[in-house]
Order: structure tokens, then C-alpha cells, then sequence
């Protein structure tokens, strides 16, 4: 169950860097974001490839250890709490397939119980929409009942046609976009719409600006 004096997720002073060399390390990656989630809702995210989203999600879930900061859900720090538990926390789902995968720096003896008893955070990596037989109808009524149970649903897409677009605009409240490990949030899709470095992401795809 949630817990209505916590942010129902909370990002807090996030950073990852992956580095090369023994010696003289130089980072060849970092990812920063800091922003909370306090009530269920859909969050669309996208981002070019490479940009980071994948590398969120997986802090988000714990299967990621952050070099800086953490990652509270409902509370509770995810990286703190026993890896067979954490999917009762933050479940990662990246094309259909759920990523269990962990990396942790103590036993998990050592960690403690999750508080909830399932997912309270659902992140779709990128699903792949069939357009026939209703599958995108059933999806988003999937979206729409974790929302309605109190869970926090989010969407990462890599718009390449216009019902992309659709599916975005449709069924996410908020959004996030990953750019070059940055990230950045917008409260709807027109404010989003309107971001330059979004525009020239969904290129030919981005809706016309009154």
C-alpha cells in the first residue's frame, strides 16, 4: 500500500558515471535526475538512443547501482531492500520482458523487507504495440487500471510512427526527457511539444505549433 505522507516516488540527486582506465579514469558516460512522483499517474519518456532512459529505469528498479544519490519508493530506498523483494517495489519491463538482474554491495541478509507486496512502480521499456487485434485498446486500459490501483506507470517510447505520437499524447499525464544523460520534465505534452530539443528529436513527426 501507499503511503500518503511519501511521494509515491522520489529520484533523488541521481547519478550515474561509467568511467574507463585504471590510472587516469575518464568518464565516458553520466547520467543525473532529480524529481519526484507524488501520486499515480502515466509519465511518458522518451529520449534518443543512447541518452540514458534504460540506465534510469534500471537505478529506478535497483538493478543499477547510482554513483551519487537514491531512489525512494514510497519511501522506502530500493537499494536498501533485498533484491529478490525489490520487484514488489519497481518492476522493469524492457520489450515484454521483465529485467530481474541485480547488482548490490551487501548480502541480502544484511537488507531489509520490502513494504509492499507488489509493484508499486511499473516501467515499460520501450513495449512493442501491435496495431491489430486491439492490442494498443488493451494496453492502455492496462495502464489505466495500474493508475486506477494506485500505481505509478511508466511509459518509455522511441516514437517512429505517428501513433506513437498518439499513444504519448493520449494516455501520459507527464513527461520526461533523457537527452545526453539530462534530464528534464514537462507537465503535458504541449510543453513538451514546444522544447527545441524535442522537436528536432521527433523530427518530422513533432506537432505543427500554433
Amino acid at each position: 500500500m501507499s503511503h500518503p505522507l511519501h511521494p509515491l516516488l522520489r529520484v533523488e540527486n541521481l547519478a550515474k558515471q561509467y568511467q574507463r582506465g585504471l590510472i587516469r579514469k575518464t568518464t565516458t558516460f553520466s547520467l543525473n535526475a532529480d524529481f519526484e512522483v507524488h501520486k499515480p499517474c502515466v509519465v511518458g519518456v522518451m529520449g534518443p538512443n543512447g541518452s540514458g532512459k534504460t540506465t534510469l529505469f534500471e537505478l529506478i528498479t535497483g538493478s543499477n547501482l547510482p554513483s551519487a544519490g537514491r531512489v525512494l519508493v514510497n519511501g522506502q530506498d530500493i537499494h536498501q531492500v533485498r533484491t529478490r523483494e525489490r520487484d514488489r517495489l519497481a518492476i522493469h519491463y524492457h520489450q515484454s520482458y521483465q529485467v530481474r538482474s541485480f547488482q548490490k554491495t551487501r548480502p541480502d541478509f544484511m537488507l531489509a523487507h520490502a513494504h509492499s507486496d507488489s509493484p508499486l512502480v511499473h516501467l515499460f521499456d520501450e513495449p512493442q504495440f501491435n496495431t491489430q487485434d486491439g492490442y494498443i485498446g488493451f494496453m492502455l486500459d492496462f495502464f489505466a487500471r495500474l493508475k486506477a490501483n494506485g500505481r505509478l506507470v511508466f511509459l518509455c517510447l522511441h516514437p517512429n510512427e505517428s501513433y506513437h505520437v498518439d499513444i504519448l499524447r493520449q494516455c501520459c499525464e507527464r513527461f520526461i526527457f533523457v537527452q545526453k544523460g539530462v534530464v528534464s520534465e514537462a507537465p503535458d505534452f504541449d510543453t513538451l511539444a514546444r522544447d527545441e530539443k524535442v522537436r528536432a528529436y521527433l523530427g518530422a513527426l513533432a506537432p505543427a505549433t500554433a
